[in-house]
């Protein structure tokens, strides 16, 4: 194998503010902890997450530990092992979502802890692959951990599932791992009629407007109400979500903030009704469970390869475009995922 460089091209930000900080650097090769891995990127996607961070602050406010490498969703080769690093072999070929508190993967090279590594999917493209770990993780996550859903078609047709933003790459994903994997009837919610057809073409068996009323909506559909409900949106729409569960339903939220502080779930009284919050961040930054991480992405690997789920990618574009990318993301109006290539 060929020596590796000492420095590499990444995208970063010195500054907080809008897509304009980001720039190109040359910075350090990173160093490996005991159980990583030195993965040679080849495409990543973009996530609400990366621009969250890159604006996280006062514009123009300088960024602690500066130059700041964003990113975490990434496909590559393995290069380079760890001293305790054990499951991968340089040359193999991974897919991940990365940790929020270390260098992201705007880079030629980034590291990670290999125990939340997965084996890449053989028959996507670099493209396709980079999409998929971050919403996996988020609505496996999701669905059979936090709602508990469990694996297999035996509710098919009895269970329902709303997903609340079926057009985006967490929703959409989010659909085909309720259905497929879980087996049970989705209804997914989109308000514009590329995001309700992108839905429909993901697996939702009906799909409807979260801008107007829910439950006539459900009930227009025969539907009595929803058994899971998973949120891509903002907790504005909790009560509402609330009064379409049934009895002894649950609701998870990927969306915390204030408004998770300020947030009345006396609703969920009456029925027995549960909510959970899912941050697919937490065992990387914990350290709690890492491999479970790793094992999902196995196996959402084989399901892909299998035909069973699909992936997000919709939109492909250089890195060299990633300003655009965070303009797109932040619009608030993209379908699937935006994946840039190296």
């Amino acid at each position: 194998m060929a020596s590796l460089p000492d420095s590499m091209r990444a995208i970063v930000q010195d500054v907080y503010g809008g897509p304009e900080v980001l720039h190109f650097s040359e910075v350090p090769l990173p160093e490996l902890r005991h159980h990583d891995i030195l993965v040679k990127v080849a495409a990543v996607s973009v996530n609400p997450v990366d621009a969250k961070v890159r604006g996280g602050g006062p514009t123009g406010q300088p960024v602690a530990g500066a130059p700041k490498i964003l990113g975490w969703d990434a496909v590559g080769e393995v290069v380079a092992l760890g001293p305790e690093a054990r499951r991968f072999r340089v040359g193999e070929g991974v897919f991940f979502a990365g940790d929020l508190t270390r260098a992201g993967s705007y880079a030629e090279y980034v590291a990670v802890d290999e125990r939340i590594v997965g084996h890449r999917p053989r028959t996507l493209s670099d493209a396709e692959a980079a999409a998929v770990p971050l919403v996996a993780l988020t609505a496996w996550e999701a669905l059979l951990e936090g709602m508990e859903a469990q694996r297999g078609d035996a509710g098919r047709g009895t269970r329902v599932c709303l997903v609340v933003g079926g057009g985006g790459g967490v929703g959409s994903t989010a659909i085909q791992i309720a259905r497929e994997v879980c087996g049970l009837g989705v209804v997914a919610t989109a308000s514009r009629a590329e995001s309700r057809q992108y839905a429909r073409e993901m697996g939702a068996d009906a799909v409807i407007d979260h801008t107007k009323p829910l439950g006539e909506q459900l009930r227009a559909l025969g539907y009595t109400g929803a058994d899971y409900i998973f949120s891509t949106a903002q907790l504005s729409g909790f009560k509402e979500w609330a009064g379409v569960l049934n009895p002894l339903g649950k609701i998870c939220c990927i969306v915390g903030g204030p408004e998770a502080a300020a947030l009345d779930v006396s609703p969920l009284f009456p029925n027995r009704g549960t909510l959970v919050f899912e941050l697919m961040f937490t065992r990387p930054r914990t350290g709690v469970g890492l491999e479970q991480q790793g094992e999902i992405l196995d196996k959402v690997a084989e399901l892909l390869d299998q035909g069973v789920l699909k992936s997000t990618a919709m939109h492909v574009l250089p890195w060299e475009q990633m300003a655009v990318a965070h303009q797109m993301i932040e619009s608030g109006h993209t379908v699937g995922k935006i994946v840039l290539t190296l």
